[in-house]
């Protein structure tokens, strides 16, 4: 439904690549969340805000806007009435999807810090036990393998992170 409303024009996303080779990105899907791009259009609200109606309608599921998030890139005007037309909360960027870091520089160090808080809370209750090299050396592997493989595949993670780690 929402690829439907972006190709006629009532949602627009973003393009992405070169002119003769451009795709046309109006959304996102992971499990059950949608991440939507659009302009700060009433209009596109108000177009979004049917096409959820519509969603609702025809599949009998609910869309709880009010665990929505309106997140605006760049200097929006009117923030408020987009988001009252959506009937959604305003966030912005510094905030979090799937424990990612949205709008972080990505040779920022302080974003491994959450990376670096569960691999010592992991090893904190091996530290008293006496390992030998090759225990230590097998547990820290595993809980390196344990990580988020999303993050670490779109952060390059800083040489002074991965001698902490």
């Amino acid at each position: 439904m929402i690829e439907a409303t972006s190709l006629v024009g009532l949602i627009s996303g973003f393009s992405v690549g070169r002119a003769n080779a451009a795709m046309s990105i109006s959304h996102l899907l992971f499990a059950d969340d949608t991440i939507i791009f659009c302009d700060n259009d009433c209009d596109q609200m108000v177009n979004l805000r049917c096409v959820l109606t519509w969603f609702e309608a025809v599949l009998g599921l609910r869309v709880n806007l009010a665990k929505s998030s309106l997140l605006p890139v760049g200097e929006v005007d009117n923030i408020q009435l987009l988001a009252g037309v959506l009937g959604c909360s305003i966030d912005s960027f510094r905030s979090t999807y799937l424990r990612l870091p949205l709008g972080a520089r990505f040779k920022e160090k302080a974003i491994w810090d959450p990376i670096i808080g569960r691999f010592e809370k992991r090893l904190s209750g091996w530290k008293a036990r006496y390992l030998s090299k090759g225990g230590r050396l097998t547990l820290i592997k595993s809980i390196l393998s344990n990580l988020p493989t999303y993050f670490l595949s779109l952060f390059p993670i800083p040489s002074s992170v991965a001698n902490k780690l």
